[in-house]
């Protein structure tokens, strides 16, 4: 054997893979922009993760002179916490007990009910005598050893009845409360202990004068039922896409490469019926493969967990489990199936098919993961999220809370649902593009890539150049938030929005097009559609309020997150300045990146309302909040339709200039909306923790007029791109030859 021969196959070999585009973006290019990408997307819903608020019953809680203050204003004592904001997050509800009731007969049926009620994380008890028996103690401690001390009675007096906690197990918000309930008392009674210490010289032992004793109300089957429910969603999802992922690869990049697919597309069958066709095969693998590895995880982990000496009762899951399982995986199977499906038709090799299962994988696995932390618990703001509202509902449900979980049933359904049809309908896409399902492999060199950049640059930007642009935009936004300086509110803004977003938008303008007046859409638009953007911005500022009000109740602002942004605007009292840096310069800056270069290099792809949404998505990713985005989203999709119905720019601007502004403006009404006198009661009903909030006419009022101003633009005529043209006569064309 001569390793010459062997080494010139090896340089032939890899020469010919690095020429191919995809597979050299696939390997080298996406893990550089994935992880930042993935890394903002952490930071959008680590505050889903933060701690959130506890409740704690505490019946009968102490008051006494010789004890350190244990609660204080109805909450633990902030002497007993490192952090003064952890007391915070514990909200007591306390309940007294009377003097002379004894023992009470049954305080775990009570803890059983309030907490099976929800009313409580974990319910503390002290006995009505605790005060009383501990009283006594302390005065034997004092006069232990001295002619007033009497040692035949010092054994009987030297007993501190018990506090008891009652927490569930099962749950982990119930977990969480008990390790931090239980914390605090153990940090109270250190402080006794310490102050007996202090007035005694007794031994070291006497600084724990009572126990603190964990009861645990979790009911029979409820330990089994909540580790179940942690595992078997999980799996569940985990190879529904894995079963579905290599049968739509074989089905299409399989029949590509086989030469059967221009077979299928030549017979009697329409596009929509060869999708549908291969969709439920696919479907069929991906719920047989989760079927069959749920079945043998169920019967092996029961069998080998229950042998362990210390899992003795974990068992076989509940046999309303399998239901719910079997119920869950059809519409998700179909989510994954379809997906895999539209990629599997882009994939032009089973080679490149299977480079797309990594980002896939590596999307779906947070929004499975994110469920199972501690405190994420089933909400209306989690039931919306795709993927997480499924794994929450089945985790519900395998752990029995079917009052709990019932009002999310539709939420979770309809979002699963929505995302299913959007997938199908892409799927069908990918069938219909010609240019997609016959594309040859792309040999790509970087010299003739520059060559071909700056040489045959087009009037307006590709859909690659517009995609490219928005992910450089959101990395560099990410990692300059590590340096820039979030304690000088302007100077963030302005680098931001002249650093991060205009600057790669322009430079790419002028380096990869012919026309920047074209690509930015830099036209005198008609003057009457200037006045209508001016107005609807006014119109919709009542609705966008109300929606804002709602964004922040189904997903609450984490309180150190409010604090910080507070302080960040309090040294701040200039409106001029604050005019400039969040209302002019975001709505020029922002107009010219995301309604400028990304959606003209969008909207080559043929359709318009795709363009909107695409570049609206980008436009609310680039906001720091997650509360934010999807408000951003939003105005985006409506600004971008303002673009294109007008062909210009400028309306946008000024929409986004008075929507920044009004924001500012009624932020300082506050003072005025104290006074009932005020006229300013005529339009609001007054201020809040979420904000000022509109009368319900007004809201009503306003939201028929900014829908009676966007259909006067919807029937304006703009300028259609050569590609949506193009697309509008293949779509009519189909729809003539369409059998009845």
């Amino acid at each position: 054997m001569k390793w010459s021969n062997v080494k010139l196959i090896l340089v032939r070999e890899i020469r010919d893979q690095l020429r191919d585009r995809r597979t050299l973006f696939m390997i080298a290019v996406l893990p550089l922009v994935l992880y930042p990408l993935l890394g903002m997307s952490f930071f959008q819903v680590a505050q889903f993760m933060r701690e959130h608020a506890i409740r704690v019953l505490v019946l009968g809680a102490p008051h006494s002179p010789d004890l350190p203050p244990l609660v204080q204003e109805d909450r633990f004592s902030n002497n007993l916490f490192a952090d003064p904001f952890a007391a915070q997050l514990l909200h007591l509800t306390l309940r007294d007990l009377p003097a002379d009731e004894g023992p009470r007969q049954d305080p775990l049926a009570e803890a059983r009910r309030e907490m099976r009620e929800g009313n409580f994380e974990v319910v503390v008890y002290f006995p009505p005598n605790f005060v009383s028996q501990f009283e006594r103690f302390h005065s034997a401690l004092l006069h232990h050893g001295t002619p007033e001390g009497d040692s035949q009675a010092s054994e009987a007096e030297l007993q501190v009845p018990r506090i008891e906690i009652f927490p569930n197990l099962s749950k982990e918000a119930s977990k969480a409360a008990h390790r931090r309930v239980a914390g605090v008392l153990d940090r109270w009674r250190d402080e006794i202990g310490q102050q007996n210490l202090k007035d005694t010289q007794l031994p070291p032992a006497t600084a724990k004068p009572f126990e603190i004793t964990t009861l645990d109300v979790a009911e029979e089957g409820q330990h089994k039922a909540a580790a179940w429910s942690k595992i078997l969603p999980f799996v569940l999802l985990i190879w529904a896409l894995t079963g579905a992922f290599y049968p739509a690869i074989d089905l299409c990049a399989g029949e590509k490469e086989r030469g059967t697919l221009e077979t299928l597309l030549s017979s009697p069958a329409e596009r929509i019926e060869i999708v549908w066709g291969k969709l439920l095969t696919i479907m069929i693998f991906s719920m047989a493969t989760a079927t069959l590895n749920l079945a043998s995880l169920a019967v092996t982990g029961s069998f080998i967990l229950g042998q362990l000496p210390l899992m003795p009762e974990f068992g076989p899951p509940p046999g309303l489990a399998i239901l719910w399982l079997l119920i869950a995986l059809v519409p998700v199977s179909a989510l994954f199936s379809a997906l895999c499906l539209a990629l599997a038709a882009f994939a032009r090799s089973t080679k490149e098919g299977q480079y797309y299962l990594m980002p896939l994988v590596l999307v779906t696995m947070p929004l499975t993961i994110l469920p199972m932390s501690p405190g994420v618990e089933l909400s209306l703001g989690n039931s919306l999220i795709p993927v997480t509202g499924v794994v929450l509902l089945l985790r519900a449900m395998l752990e029995g809370n079917y009052l709990a979980a019932l009002p999310f049933i539709p939420i979770v359904v309809a979002v699963t649902l929505c995302c299913c049809w959007l997938a199908i309908r892409w799927a069908t896409n990918q069938f219909n593009n010609e240019s997609v399902l016959f594309r040859e492999s792309e040999r790509w060199d970087v010299g003739l890539w520059v060559k071909h950049l700056l040489r045959d640059r087009e009037a307006t930007p590709s859909f690659g150049e517009a995609m490219f642009c928005g992910v450089l935009i959101l990395l560099i936004k990410f990692f300059m938030s590590f340096s820039l300086d979030v304690g000088n509110l302007a100077v963030a803004a302005a680098v931001t929005q002249l650093v991060v977003i205009a600057t790669p938008a322009l430079l790419m303008t002028i380096m990869l097009t012919r026309s920047p007046a074209q690509t930015l859409l830099l036209r005198k638009p008609p003057l009457a559609a200037v006045a209508a953007a001016v107005l609807l911005a006014v119109a919709l500022h009542p609705t966008v309020n109300v929606l804002q009000v709602i964004v922040n109740h189904v997903y609450p602002l984490d309180e150190r997150l409010a604090e910080q942004l507070k302080g960040m605007t309090a040294g701040l009292d200039n409106m001029w300045v604050l005019f400039l840096v969040l209302a002019v310069m975001p709505a020029i800056c922002e107009e010219v990146a995301f309604r400028g270069f990304i959606l003209s290099g969008f909207r080559r792809m043929g359709h318009k309302w795709t363009a909107i949404v695409l570049s609206s998505i980008f436009f609310g990713a680039s906001h720091a909040l997650f509360q934010q985005s999807l408000i951003a989203c939003l105005l985006g999709a409506v600004i971008a339709f303002l673009a294109i119905q007008t062909g210009s720019l400028l309306p946008g601007v000024l929409f986004h200039v008075v929507h920044n502004s009004l924001a500012l403006f009624v932020g300082q009404l506050k003072p005025y909306l104290e006074d009932d006198q005020h006229w300013l009661h005529w339009l609001m009903r007054g201020a809040s923790e979420e904000g000022q909030l509109y009368h319900w006419p007004v809201v009503i009022g306003s939201l028929l007029a900014a829908g009676a101003i966007l259909s006067w633009f919807h029937r304006l005529p703009y300028a259609r791109t050569a590609e949506e043209s193009l697309q509008e006569a293949i779509e009519h064309q189909s729809a003539r030859w369409m059998p009845s």
